[in-house]
């Protein structure tokens, strides 16, 4: 696949602060540092209050991420004439592998191994991680490959067994409803994410016009007796697939466009004179992206579409005075962007406002406009030293995310116990400002092992 930096930063970005936000501690912090719809202390979910945090953003940018991937992933494919039916068994291993890594990661916490987690369970979980690295490493030389695919097949041989076999917490034994639902996302995604695009790489305006039928039957479902919500609830296998995950497509497929613009317009070398106004539209970006956040959580509907307009206003002029050859990328995210939040914004109303879940339309499509302003700055910060080792360091953490994602839970967390670590931690939560610390403590240990598996080339590919 053809990588691109700030695009890995995007999901490196995503995935720290997803750690981040599981980690500090629950009930003293601010409102804003929480999900908007589960406020403290007691963090009960609240399905009508409205608003989003900067929480409610990650999953979204880490899923534009994902949908970018897939042209980056596939031009090759596309290139060498590959028909329908390759691609939808390279999307379907990808869905299945996904699936796996969803129930398995979820059953292998200290929390789905015992209520009361001991030294047994810790070492259990440590097992789990490793048997997780030889089922999703793919070594880059070709040497030994015999011998890693027999390795790989022990692995997940080892993993079949101890799902059928242990306990668990409950006693019950192994539950495919037990899995978890971030990862069930993904995994949905990752497979009609890549068919909507393959069918439609060549007609973007079928890929609109696919958009547009699912809003309209999600739209109906909402109504009891319809056929539109006979046909939204019907699943084969409700565990594994339902139909209103696919209103996460009005993520992907925007998703989609970054990545096919990726590959027209290459990002070419910038003078002097350019750089300054590339700083400047990162900066106003920046500005419009946390404006946002914090008047849609505070619920100043007004004030933040005259802030935006202004805002919109000031990166379009900058950007209108760079170079054609310069600006090319960054006038198409900027365009889109701006488009899909204004729009967001206009129908922020509709649904009660704009929530997270049951996610709204216009939640949909203020958080893919952001992600396009959050490439925007990205694009920007890296063009000076400082801002080029941050854009680099997320990179890293970009590059390997599934690592990231199962560090802390199946890693970090038994070696903790395990060393009385989690002690200091847990009395780090009884303050503010040490449990934000504790929260950003436990990230870094995180993304220090992700970014040594990285530069180590320990890539986990599904």
């Amino acid at each position: 696949m053809q990588r691109n930096q700030n695009l890995d930063a995007l999901r490196g970005f995503a995935i720290l602060a997803m750690v981040l936000s599981g980690s500090i501690a629950f009930g003293i912090l601010p409102a804003w540092m929480y999900h908007a719809q589960e406020p403290p202390p007691s963090h009960v979910f609240i399905p009508t209050l409205p608003g989003i945090s900067w929480v409610d953003l990650v999953f979204p940018f880490f899923l534009f991420s994902m949908g970018a991937a897939i042209p980056l992933a596939l031009q090759k494919k596309e290139k060498e004439g590959a028909h329908f039916f390759s691609i939808f068994l390279i999307a379907g291993r990808r869905f299945l592998l996904l699936l796996f890594f969803a129930l398995f990661t979820n059953h292998f916490k200290l929390s789905s191994l015992s209520k009361d987690p001991q030294w047994s369970d810790c070492i259990l979980s440590v097992f789990a991680f490793v048997l997780l690295f030889f089922e999703l490493y793919r070594p880059t030389s070709k040497n030994n490959l015999l011998v890693w695919k027999i390795f790989r097949y022990l692995a997940f041989g080892i993993s079949i067994f101890l799902l059928v076999f242990l306990p668990f917490s409950e006693g019950n034994g192994f539950s495919f409803y037990h899995i978890d639902i971030i990862l069930l996302i993904l995994a949905n995604m990752a497979f009609w994410g890549a068919i909507l695009w393959w069918l439609t790489r060549k007609h973007l305006w079928v890929r609109v016009l696919v958009l547009l039928l699912l809003a309209a039957l999600l739209t109906g479902a909402d109504e009891d007796g319809s056929w539109n919500k006979m046909f939204v609830d019907w699943s084969p296998a409700p565990w594994m697939y339902q139909f209103h995950y696919l209103k996460y497509l009005f993520i992907i497929a925007p998703g989609t466009l970054v990545g096919e613009w990726m590959l027209q317009y290459p990002q070419p070398a910038i003078g002097a004179t350019g750089k300054v106004r590339v700083v400047i539209v990162s900066l106003l970006s920046f500005l419009l992206i946390i404006i946002n956040v914090a008047l849609l959580f505070n619920r100043h509907m007004v004030h933040n579409l005259a802030f935006t307009a202004v805002l919109l206003t000031g990166i379009g002029l900058c950007l209108r005075k760079m170079n054609k050859e310069e600006n090319q990328l960054m006038i198409h995210f900027f365009v889109a962007g701006s488009a899909l939040l204004v729009l967001g914004l206009f129908a922020e109303s509709f649904q009660g406002g704009i929530k997270k879940d049951p996610a709204t339309f216009s939640y949909f499509l203020v958080s893919s406009g952001l992600a396009f302003f959050m490439l925007l700055v990205l694009n920007g910060i890296q063009l000076f030293k400082p801002g080029k080792v941050i854009v680099n360091y997320l990179s890293l953490n970009g590059k390997n995310p599934m690592v990231a994602y199962v560090a802390g839970g199946l890693l970090l967390l038994p070696i903790l116990r395990l060393t009385g670590g989690i002690k200091i931690l847990q009395q780090m939560h009884q303050t503010p400002w040490a449990g934000f610390l504790a929260g950003v403590f436990f990230t870094g240990i995180v993304s220090v092992v992700t970014v040594f598996f990285t530069k180590k080339k320990w890539f986990w590919k599904t």
